[in-house]
């Protein structure tokens, strides 16, 4: 049976190490400035000449003054963008970026990092960080951001064609897409001995307008134009009867996922060491 000297030796012990692990958390906070928070980013893509937004967000604070939010580029010196003190702060940005982002100040304070890129440019593809520090902590991700360009087809009964024939027009795409036609009533059917698709350089020599004509189509059936390239898929359908035409498209961006990036430190093992003999005695 322990002695009532053991038992308050080790109640002494106990407290010593309780307390060695209180200081240790709160050096090992010391030592690496502060923990690491979640930041989570969208990979997207951004069409030529329109703005585009790139998605990123982390863990709110209430301290908009200690939010720091910085934006960079792999393979750009300077900064895309940077948010500090409540503001933006434009003094390091790189001269590809000037007058060109923003991000949504209002929205800072609920953890929305996303920047808004106006008038997007091909060569604005590449690899993006997005960078936080906070009260809590800090933390970064990366994204992809593809560029390109892309438009919804409109499809319409082509009035110009000797027989019935279908007229599918696409305004901008870039790289050159694929094109494909659809029939709810031949599914799996190749329709490329029966239609013809053309593609005309835009005045800006980068997008190209889309054309593609299906011939001998069948009234009351649903036909489907499809386009599509590396960045984004779209479709039109149309519907002929005797009595109306109906049409429906839609536009969907490929490879969108997300990447989310989170750190740990580990800062109280190094104190409790010394403490490991006493843990051994009996």
């Amino acid at each position: 049976m322990a002695s009532l000297g053991q038992v308050v030796f080790w109640s002494i012990i106990s407290i010593i190490i309780i307390l060695a692990g209180a200081i240790a958390f709160i050096i090992g906070f010391g030592i690496s400035g502060r923990h690491s928070i979640t930041v989570t980013t969208l990979t997207s893509a951004g069409n030529i000449g329109e703005d585009g937004i790139l998605s990123c967000t982390f863990e709110p604070d209430i301290k908009l003054s200690d939010i720091v939010i910085q934006w960079l580029k792999e393979g750009v010196t300077g900064l895309v963008h940077e948010f500090k003190k409540g503001k933006d702060d434009l003094s390091d940005q790189d001269e590809m970026f000037r007058g060109r982002t923003a991000v949504f100040a209002d929205q800072v304070i609920v953890g929305n990092a996303s920047l808004r890129l106006k008038n997007v440019q091909l060569t604005d593809a590449g690899t993006y960080k997005c960078y936080i520090i906070t009260s809590k902590g800090k933390g970064n991700a990366k994204l992809e951001y593809k560029t390109g360009a892309f438009s919804i087809p409109e499809v319409n009964v082509d009035s110009n064609a000797s027989s019935e024939s279908l007229r599918c027009e696409a305004p901008r795409w870039f790289p050159q897409p694929t094109v494909v036609w659809a029939s709810q009533v031949d599914q799996g059917a190749n329709f490329s001995e029966v239609s013809n698709t053309s593609f005309e350089l835009n005045p800006e020599n980068v997008t190209m307008k889309v054309v593609s004509v299906l011939y001998n189509v069948t009234i009351n059936t649903t036909y489907s134009c499809m386009i599509e390239n590396d960045i984004a898929k779209a479709t039109g359908d149309i519907r002929v009867t005797d009595s109306e035409i109906k049409r429906q498209s839609h536009l969907q961006l490929l490879n969108s996922k997300a990447s989310l990036c989170l750190s740990s430190f580990v800062a109280i093992s190094w104190v409790l060491l010394p403490l490991c003999p006493y843990l051994m005695l009996k």
